[in-house]
């Protein structure tokens, strides 16, 4: 358990002691750890990254560690180095913990394979985000205290997210019904066998949500044509204002980011006061901090 690799095989109980450490990470929290002191923190992407990297580089100095970020840009990849020759040649530089993304699902499992250090999954095709769907879960229980009972749903490009499957997985362990919308052709078999529900009814749904996660469209994934158009997805899976009254008064709404602006969020609601979009990226930190602390443990 010293890599975090993806959320399935975790008990309740682990799930929730991590997210009671990144409670105790949050500003005014009590004393730092500083747990990776004298330690190197290295950061692996080879897909572009905004949030989900600059919290993990926040979250390992924190935590008292040096952080060598590595990027695909500039790379010897481009002169023809595998990818583990990439992990093999970064651990020979002796870092702790090696954070990856990576196009291929499964890349972060076959660099733990091979490696002695600890191993985070940054986000693995369309495969699993893990830390993302901490951060998620994290941001919720700060509202509710407890995903019992409470209805999360999860609208957009299913098919190629992995934000979704980590988060369908991480918010019924921790007690979530869990509903998908969206076109037929993003909503791919298997997930009712995951334990989510499934409809192509947002309308429908709306009202019996707690909370809205919006997924964006990855148009860079879609080899196929999925839908008509970006105008018809966003007539029938946007989240407008309209669509905001529909839902819970208290219900929030959530993005893992970037957002389409005018596609899955209208710029009102992406600013509006059901937004707590910036929240998950300040959270994300602590619970980053956490993870790290784990691995280094």
């Amino acid at each position: 358990m010293r890599h975090l690799l993806g959320i399935a095989g975790w008990r309740r109980d682990e799930l929730e002691a991590l997210l009671d450490r990144a409670q105790e990470h949050l500003p005014g929290g009590p004393e730092a750890s500083h747990v990776l002191r004298g330690q190197v923190v290295a950061n692996l992407f080879f897909e572009d990254s905004t949030r989900t990297r600059s919290s993990f580089e926040v979250a390992a100095r924190r935590l008292g560690a040096d952080v060598l970020n590595w990027s695909f840009v500039g790379s010897s990849v481009s002169k023809g180095e595998t990818l583990l020759d990439t992990a093999r040649n970064i651990e020979a530089l002796g870092p702790a913990i090696i954070i990856i993304r990576h196009r291929s699902s499964g890349a972060p499992h076959l660099v733990a394979r091979h490696v002695k250090c600890a191993v985070v999954n940054a986000g693995d095709g369309a495969h699993e985000h893990p830390s993302q769907a901490l951060l998620d879960a994290f941001t919720l229980r700060q509202r509710w205290g407890s995903l019992d009972g409470r209805t999360v749903l999860i609208v957009g490009d299913v098919l190629h997210s992995r934000v979704a499957r980590s988060n369908l997985v991480c918010l019924k362990a921790l007690g979530a019904r869990v509903v998908l919308c969206g076109p037929p052709t993003l909503l791919p078999p298997g997930l009712e066998e995951m334990g989510g529900e499934v409809t192509h009814r947002l309308d429908a749904v709306l009202p019996q949500a707690d909370a809205v996660m919006c997924l964006r469209l990855q148009t860079e994934r879609m080899a196929e044509a999925f839908l008509p158009s970006q105008r018809e997805y966003s007539r029938l899976f946007g989240l407008t204002p309209a669509r905001v009254e529909r839902m819970k008064p208290d219900a929030p709404v959530l993005h893992p980011g970037p957002i389409n602006r005018g596609v899955e969020l209208s710029p009102a609601v992406a600013d509006g006061p059901r937004s707590v979009i910036l929240e998950q990226v300040a959270n994300g930190v602590a619970v980053r901090r956490a993870i790290l602390e784990r691995c280094a443990s």
